[in-house]
């Protein structure tokens, strides 16, 4: 599944990727400058090691962000948040009305699944180095 890498899509998918990945980088760092809050959300949504879950998910929003922006795995940094963003949805979201995971979750997700179908656009380190699929 390649997506196109010219024209007003690789524009777009370069502009999401850019976004999107500021958005995960915040959120993630947030999970280790906040980290008591975030045990508390975590303790509350019964995940079970809510500690390692808190690090666990904030090291991959940081890495899979950083991966994003720089357009370095594009793929498969949007499959692994993107499935960060079904579980944010349903258990924070949906299981507990947390207005934040019943909007920007989906459309995080929405940007993750549009990243999977298009790839990184224009810029993306992986077209320079000649591994982008």
């Amino acid at each position: 599944m390649t997506g196109p890498r010219e024209g007003p899509v690789a524009s777009i998918a370069f502009a999401t990727r850019l976004i999107a990945g500021g958005i995960f980088i915040a959120f993630g760092a947030g999970k280790f400058l906040n980290h008591g809050a975030e045990l508390a959300s975590f303790q509350a949504y019964g995940l079970p090691s809510p500690d390692l879950f808190v690090s666990a998910i904030g090291a991959l929003e940081i890495v899979g962000g950083a991966a994003l922006v720089l357009g370095l795995g594009t793929r498969v940094a949007a499959a692994a948040l993107a499935g960060d963003m079904v579980v944010a949805f349903a258990v924070s979201g949906l299981a507990r009305g947390e207005i934040i995971s019943l909007t920007l979750a989906p459309a995080l997700l929405l940007a993750m699944v549009f990243l999977l179908w298009a790839g990184g656009g224009r810029h993306a380190l992986e077209q320079r180095l000649g591994r982008a699929p």
